[in-house]
């Protein structure tokens, strides 16, 4: 080390742009510096500081007596005092500490050491390996000061129990890992500090009973805010967290063991290449060292595999997404982040660190300029490229800590303004702005040059989106600003999202191929959700269906090999939530999709049945049976909501599929569940038994969640009501046992999820007594005890299976009970009372609830069913019909003019679509219906907005609820 003061050494000095200004600041400061200090070289120097960097200037003149100093020492002898001094500014003195005081002197020492540093680098006497040594040096000392003095602090509380009081951190149990630029002792002028915080709980000598994660955390927050504070004297340094294992859901500060766990499970390569510079600069060093070699298998493979290289490459796609940028702009230009930037360089090294390393010891080096030669020694890369990459790096990294000496400011961008980059011109010691943007394109376009070859034959998923970066633990501007393009309002939760998944936050993308696959996706996927109507909702979807997943390798591979299906189901988790869930629980329902059969619907229930029981085969056991029901189901349902979407079925269409797979799975599941009854109980002689649909599956009007309405009915021989198996029954019991286990398969949740909801409740006596009914009871109760309401009910009943016989008797009764004569004057008044008390009691959840709202669905409903109870004896032909057919029926019988019943017909069109679209697309209620989910809605109605479609929805509603009230007056 030469002993020579800093003055004499000095080599360089800025190109001034403000000589008169520059002259009267120092003029200002010269009398307080001893004679004959300012000599030419000291001058120029001077003069530059004053002339460019408000910053340095304000240090230098503050205290000249400190400037003084510096230049008389020689600058490694002041930078080893002020690193010792910001050392021992930590410990207690007479076992007490004044928190206070310790941060003001760190944030003094730091105006010293930043001072320092600015001569030494500015006046050409360090190299870049020095000036970022000597940068790194002292903030190893100022964590380890913050640490003494928090620590010596707790010992005073008596909350933590130091082996030796001198030396707190010594035996500790802490850990503090320096990763990135510090790690590698390669830190930038203004940089943050990457610090990652663990302790081991079985040694730390904490006060019993106090919890270690608890304490370690707030003392790692404590030391971020004494080294962040600003004040009057500034501040030490800024603190990042971030590189922590998970930081969005994990304290401060981990135990060994938990980090150990995350990085052996989860890991990801973004964080290999982070450990590759990772050190121990505070707490117990030894054992910081230890976790380091330990972790060594993680960061080092021995046998690196080619999906994890394909995950490398996948990465580099991510940071380069956009080719083709042979020009570079100096204005403005990012020097790290952008094309040739300091970001490449580094990237250039750590990748190929990554894939060599584990078998090339020689290439587990944490700085970046020896390792382009290592790399070259290796037979990597050529003498060339390491010349020319080492030569950009030591050129754009003093840029960088040139644009930060002006005001101390994290920056690597250049100014925009030409004569503000003239002046950063001249402070960077060129003589004009020409020769700097000249050198600045030489390196740059070099580095494009290397960094380009590196992966050049990987292919590109998204080339013309836009820089979409994900990994690392800071926020990508230029990411951010594409994902602002794409649509997206909140880029930083979409960030934040998608860089969860690679933490490992969700189930389905935990496995090392899912996020292998995940990340080489994600950019097209981004793209997708981004021609949704809310992109923000759809990857909030995605992220929750990822979180209900149990893996998701199935799906991603899908979606990353057909476009079609990726924006089908970016549409799905934009506008059709159910249908997302769907994809997500079963993602081979894709399939349909690109079948040529899907665009070729069928909706009758014949059709639908031999679909249903193609899927379900032939189960091997009962279980078996209830898996397959639910995936047959789940995939018929599915492609019925896509086709819905997609504007192959219309609404009412999808309400007929919809209503013959539900009768299909009924049909199914009786048949498999009374098969066994019958084997283990024996037959009920003359016994028979049928299913009827009430409501919206009666009238083939089902919607993508409707629960299903049934009535189960039975008959058997009354002199003889005991079955003749093994373990007989009687006949009311058989079938209410034999129903009771048809619900079960209806409704019982198994591993392939549910089926259906089923409602049992508008059999004969509501909820109460048995839930199936004797054929002869319901007739009689049809003729002597039915309500009113409980007629209305019976317009919409239908046998879906059973016995054809019984069918047959069934359907007959129930037409004798619809046909009766009535007083048509009491049944309008008690449709009116039943109305009026659905309203009072249920009431409604706003005009978008198109089933209750006065004049919707159920105001057309009960118009539908009073017309049929009241003329149905003169014209038995509105008998079995659903409320439309009624209402074009009754017109056509003369009892409705045409033109109102035409504008009754056309407002349930209108009304049962919407219901249809809102059923598909909104999870809820319908007036919590999100915006674009509306405007979806609106474009499926034909409409050119949601505003449009709720004006038109409230005048039919108007209009129908007036006709309801006249035609039942």
């Amino acid at each position: 080390m030469t002993h020579e003061p800093l003055r004499a050494r000095l080599a360089a000095a800025p190109v001034l742009s403000d000589p008169h200004g520059a002259e009267a600041r120092l003029a200002e400061i010269a009398p307080a510096l001893p004679a004959g200090l300012l000599d030419e070289p000291v001058r120029r120097l001077l003069l530059g500081l004053a002339d460019h960097s408000p910053f340095l200037w304000h240090l230098a003149a503050r205290e000249p007596e400190r400037l003084a100093g510096l230049l008389e020492t020689a600058p490694e002898e002041s930078s080893a005092r002020i690193v010792a001094a910001q050392r021992a500014a930590g410990r207690a003195v007479d076992g007490a500490i004044d928190l206070d005081a310790v941060g003001r002197t760190l944030r003094r020492n730091r105006q010293a050491h930043a001072l320092l540093v600015a001569l030494a680098d500015i006046g050409g006497l360090w190299p870049l390996e020095t000036v970022t040594r000597a940068l790194s040096d002292f903030a190893d000392a100022s964590v380890s000061a913050a640490l003494d003095a928090l620590l010596a602090q707790a010992a005073s509380l008596g909350r933590f129990l130091p082996k030796d009081p001198a030396a707190p951190q010594a035996g500790s149990g802490l850990v503090v890992l320096g990763l990135g630029k510090l790690g590698g002792q390669e830190l930038n002028y203004s940089s943050d500090i990457d610090l990652v915080v663990l302790f081991d709980p079985e040694v730390a000598p904490l006060k019993p009973g106090l919890e270690p994660a608890p304490f370690f955390s707030r003392l790692a927050q404590g030391a971020a805010r004494l080294l962040e504070d600003r004040t009057g004297d500034g501040y030490v340094h800024r603190v990042d967290y971030r590189l922590r294992p998970d930081p969005g859901s994990t304290p401060t500060a981990l135990s060994l063991n938990a980090a150990y766990g995350y990085y052996e499970s989860v890991g990801q390569n973004w964080e290999r290449a982070a450990f590759i510079k990772a050190r121990p600069i505070a707490g117990d060093i030894t054992v910081g060292e230890r976790f380091l070699a330990e972790l060594r298998p993680f960061i080092w493979r021995k046998y690196f595999d080619f999906g994890s290289i394909a995950d490398v490459h996948a990465m580099k796609r991510q940071i380069h997404a956009v080719r083709g940028h042979d020009t570079l702009a100096v204005a403005g230009h990012d020097i790290k982040l952008g094309r040739g930037g300091i970001r490449e360089v580094e990237f250039f090294v750590q990748t190929q660190q990554l894939v060599f390393g584990g078998r090339r010891p020689g290439l587990r080096g944490s700085r970046t300029v020896p390792m382009l030669g290592e790399l070259e020694r290796e037979g990597w890369i050529d003498a060339a490229a390491r010349d020319e990459l080492a030569a950009a790096y030591a050129f754009l990294r003093g840029i960088e800590h040139r644009l930060q000496m002006v005001r101390d400011e994290q920056t690597q961008r250049l100014p925009t303004d030409a004569g503000d980059l003239a002046r950063f011109a001249h402070f960077a010691g060129y003589a004009d702005l020409p020769a700097f943007e000249a050198t600045l394109l030489h390196h740059a376009r070099r580095v494009q040059t290397h960094y380009a070859l590196l992966f050049e034959a990987a292919p590109d998923l998204s080339a013309a989106v836009g820089d979409l970066v994900f990994s690392g633990a800071d926020d990508d501007p230029a990411t951010l600003a594409t994902l602002r393009e794409l649509g997206f309002r909140e880029p930083e939760r979409t960030v934040e999202t998608v860089r969860g998944w690679h933490f490992g936050r969700r189930p389905a993308v935990r496995s090392p191929r899912a996020r292998e696959v995940l990340t080489e996706l994600v950019p097209a996927l981004i793209q997708a959700l981004s021609g949704t109507p809310d992109p923000d909702a759809a990857l909030a979807a995605l992220d929750n269906a990822f979180g209900r997943m149990p893996a998701a390798v199935e799906l991603l591979t899908i979606l990353r090999s057909h476009e079609r299906l990726r924006l089908l189901f970016a549409d799905l988790l934009g506008t059709a939530p159910r249908l997302a869930d769907t994809v997500a629980f079963s993602p081979h329902v894709l399939d349909a999709v690109i079948d040529p059969a899907f665009v070729e619907p069928t909706t009758d229930a014949g059709a639908l049945a031999a679909q249903f029981s193609a899927l379900v085969g032939t189960p091997a056991a009962h279980e078996d049976f209830l898996d397959r029901s639910r995936d047959a189901a789940r995939q018929l349902r599915f492609v019925t909501g896509a086709r819905l979407l997609s504007g192959i079925l219309t609404p009412e269409g999808a309400g007929l599929a919809f209503s013959g797979i539900a009768q299909a799975a009924v049909s199914a599941s009786l048949a498999a569940v009374a098969e066994g009854f019958w084997a283990e109980h024996g037959r009920v002689p003359g016994g028979r038994m049928v299913l009827l649909g009430f409501g919206r599956l009666g009238s083939r009007q089902l919607t993508a969640d409707s629960d299903l309405d049934l009535v189960v009915l039975y008959d058997f021989d009354p002199e003889d009501r005991t079955s003749d198996g093994p373990r007989p029954l009687d006949a009311a019991v058989a079938y209410n046992r034999l129903t009771q286990r048809l619900v079960a398969a209806l409704t019982a949740p198994t591993r392939r999820g549910g089926l259906y909801e089923i409602d049992l409740r508008l059999r004969p006596g509501g909820g109460q007594g048995m839930i199936a009914s004797q054929f002869r009871s319901f007739r009689s109760y049809l003729r002597d005890e039915a309500e009113p309401w409980e007629e209305m009910a019976l317009t919409r009943a239908r046998v879906l299976c059973g016995d054809a016989t019984l069918a047959a008797e069934v359907e007959a009764a129930i037409g004798k009970a619809l046909c009766r004569p009535r007083d048509r004057a009491a049944l309008y008044a008690e449709v009116r009372a039943m109305r009026d008390l659905v309203a009072k009691e249920k009431g409604d959840h706003g005009p978008l609830d198109l089933k209750r709202a006065p004049g919707g669905l159920l105001d057309l409903d009960f118009l539908a069913q009073a017309l049929v109870l009241a003329h149905a004896a003169e014209h038995p032909g509105l008998v079995g019909l659903d409320a439309p057919a009624v209402l074009d029926r009754a017109a056509k019988a003369g009892l409705l003019p045409e033109a109102e019943a035409a504008r009754l017909v056309a407002a349930y069109r209108l009304f049962d679509d919407v219901h249809h679209w809102q059923r598909l697309m909104v999870e809820g209620e319908a007036s919590q219906a999100p915006p674009a989910a509306m405007a979806r809605l609106a474009v499926a109605m034909g409409l050119p907005d949601a505003r449009t479609l709720i004006a038109q929805l409230d005048a039919e509603r108007t209009d129908v609820r007036e006709r309801f009230l006249h035609r039942l007056a």
